[in-house]
């Protein structure tokens, strides 16, 4: 897994935040992804870190539309195997 990406256990399998991922290897600031997409910083930084419990579905939509990509390469659920 890369280093940019951000992991969070929870109970049943984990999720992976990948934006940071994405923004990098496109080469946009958090800045240029805040004013195109009109998103609150607050918003983006809570995708960035992982540190959030509930996701908009609508800013999840503006940022795979600008970002030209799937919710999967945003954040992606993995269920333990071993359940």
């Amino acid at each position: 897994m890369n280093e940019e990406f951000i992991k969070i256990n929870i109970e049943k399998g984990y999720y992976i935040f990948k934006l940071e991922s994405m923004l990098s290897k496109k080469n946009i600031s958090i800045n240029k992804l805040m004013r195109d997409t009109n998103t609150d910083f607050k918003v983006i930084k809570r995708l960035l870190n992982g540190n959030l419990v509930r996701v908009d579905i609508f800013v999840l939509a503006r940022l795979c539309d600008y970002l030209n990509c799937k919710i999967e390469d945003i954040i992606e659920y993995i269920p333990n195997t071993n359940t």
